[in-house]
């Protein structure tokens, strides 16, 4: 409301000057002596008054708005309202560092476990390849020395490639030949 009664000072001010600047005007196109000398500058006083009540208006709008902001952020309900986004923004934090915390467990649990299984799978056909190796030293003087060798060779093939199928299929082929003789 004070705005709109300002804003309507300044117009009809600069109306004024407007009106007082053009009769100024008019009256030295007549060639009126003295009198255009006084009315332009009360045109223009009253049209830099017009001005300076805007730029006032603005000023002082702008102070007050600034007053009223400051004043509300610092009210006790802004302050509440700033703590309790603050502890739900650290719930939230504390949420997603909960999350990948899991993640990377899960991860290096994952990791460990395989490091585990392969290290198991290592010992186990190295135990398997030491059973394989003893059976066929038992049963070398039952074999031919190309048998021998050719069981050897696969026996070292599949060690090389950790074939563990492979592995327990020889040793029941080689299990088979003791049997058979």
């Amino acid at each position: 409301m004070a705005t709109t009664l300002i804003i309507r000072i300044a117009l009809l001010l600069f109306i004024a000057a407007m009106a007082t600047l053009l009769l100024a005007d008019l009256l030295s196109w007549l060639a009126v002596p003295g009198l255009p000398e006084v009315l332009s500058p009360l045109g223009l006083a009253m049209l830099l008054s017009a001005f300076a009540v805007l730029v006032g208006a603005g000023l002082a709008g702008g102070f007050k708005i600034s007053v009223r902001a400051i004043a509300d952020y610092f009210s006790s309900a802004q302050r509440t309202r700033r703590r309790l986004l603050f502890a739900q923004a650290r719930q939230d934090q504390v949420k997603r560092l909960f999350y990948f915390r899991t993640v990377q467990l899960k991860y290096f649990n994952a990791l460990k476990r395989t490091r585990l299984l392969k290290a198991n799978n290592r010992k186990h056909l190295h135990l398997l390849s030491n059973a394989i190796r003893r059976q066929l030293m038992s049963v070398k003087p039952n074999l031919a020395a190309e048998t021998f060798k050719e069981l050897q060779q696969e026996h070292a093939h599949y060690r090389r490639q950790q074939n563990v199928a492979a592995l327990l299929q020889l040793q029941q082929h080689i299990a088979n030949l003791t049997d058979n003789k």
